[in-house]
């Protein structure tokens, strides 16, 4: 659903239909009544694109004047976005913290990588066990058993795109630091994440 977008016209015509009928309230363009409402509407047709905005605004996904809001109540910024984040990651890092419900599952992981704006897949290891290893397998030993890879692109770019991003950011942002950053801070703590580029 949209939101309606009303002009001073309208406003105008709300307000001149309010008043009482008769002469006394003429509702001509010239009138003195007419230029007096008249100079009231422009400010409530700024007051309804601001209140429209703020429909926008409210979501994580699309929020601009909100976003700091939304990293204040989400621990955010941190140091995994480096010192001057772009717009695009700082909207990712809050959609995939706000997503982010919590678990240790693969599709968890991967889940929350691709709010970050990262597409990977997740290598899980196990120790040789003689029955379960097959030709070809690496033959990890038992502190392997609570490590697991995430393997993701080797270089992985934000381009600015219009509406998402804002004057004055490079037009392309590169690297994988905050995928590292985020990942190891949610991986649980009895684990160890390596990190494969390719």
């Amino acid at each position: 659903m949209i939101a309606p977008i009303y002009t001073a016209a309208d406003y105008l015509g709300a307000l001149q239909s309010l008043m009482p009928r008769g002469r006394v309230w003429p509702r001509g363009p010239d009138a003195v009544q007419t230029q007096g409402l008249a100079g009231l509407t422009p400010s409530y047709e700024r007051n309804g694109l601001r209140a429209n905005y703020l429909l926008v605004d409210a979501f994580p996904s699309t929020a601009y004047e909100l976003l700091p809001e939304w990293e204040a109540a989400l621990g955010l910024p941190d140091p995994c976005a480096g010192p001057s984040p772009t717009i695009q990651a700082r909207r990712a890092q809050v959609v995939a913290r706000f997503a982010g419900s919590g678990g240790q599952s693969i599709a968890y992981m991967t889940a929350f990588a691709l709010n970050l704006g990262y597409t990977i897949t997740i290598t899980q290891y196990v120790p040789a066990r003689a029955g379960n290893l097959r030709a070809g397998q690496p033959l990890c030993g038992n502190s392997w058993a609570h490590a697991w890879r995430v393997n993701a692109p080797l270089i992985s770019s934000y381009p600015f795109r219009a509406g998402y991003s804002a004057a004055g950011e490079p037009l392309s942002s590169i690297g994988n630091t905050v995928l590292e950053c985020e990942l190891k801070q949610i991986a649980p703590a009895h684990t160890t994440v390596f990190f494969s580029y390719s």
